[in-house]
């Protein structure tokens, strides 16, 4: 996989993260950079830490799914693209005065880097470059998460649906290339 590959899979990662970063930063009553950093690491971190563990519990079965790995990749991809498509129609930005509370951050990191756990997986499967992706994949959320808490400050939660309708059809059309690459229909 080239690294503009990987930029693309990180951005199409990236955009659960930024959507609550949008959200969070509707909490605030004025602008906190610190918060915008924290809620980056976070993000960052866990996106970059679940690709990881989702590469090496493939590893240690690609024995068994050998034959089956490109329709693997197709489907991982395209159904987490079709959930983010989906979960675009969610309009609602809920945030409660502890948005920024440490529970609050992990509960939310987990729940918007589950996604990465799938694409670690694929990774393993075309044997990606790990360590490569996970630093790409967590500089864009990091990156991506701090500018949607400035954005949510200042714009609104205007952005989260248009955020998490790229982020679905940017992973759909990689898992679709993925396939078409191995079927030979595309080189």
């Amino acid at each position: 996989m080239k690294i503009f590959e990987l930029i693309v899979i990180g951005f199409g990662l990236a955009m659960d993260a930024f959507a609550v970063a949008v959200c969070k930063g509707l909490s605030m009553e004025e602008m906190d950079y610190k918060n915008a950093l924290v809620t980056g690491g976070f993000f960052g971190g866990f996106q970059a830490l679940m690709p990881f563990v989702g590469y090496i519990l493939c590893i240690q079965f690609s024995v068994y799914i050998k034959a089956l790995d490109h329709w693997i990749a197709f489907i991982l991809l395209f159904i987490i693209g079709i959930k983010k498509i989906k979960e675009s129609r969610d309009n609602s930005c809920p945030m409660s005065e502890e948005a920024f509370s440490l529970k609050n951050m992990l509960v939310l990191s987990i729940a918007t880097s589950i996604d990465a756990l799938a694409i670690g997986i694929t990774f393993a499967l075309l044997k990606v470059n790990i360590y490569m992706a996970v630093t790409i994949i967590g500089i864009i959320t990091f990156s991506t998460s701090c500018i949607g808490v400035k954005l949510g400050y200042d714009l609104g939660c205007k952005f989260k649906s248009k955020a998490e309708v790229l982020g679905g059809l940017i992973l759909i059309v990689v898992g679709t290339k993925i396939l078409l690459e191995h079927l030979g229909i595309m080189g």
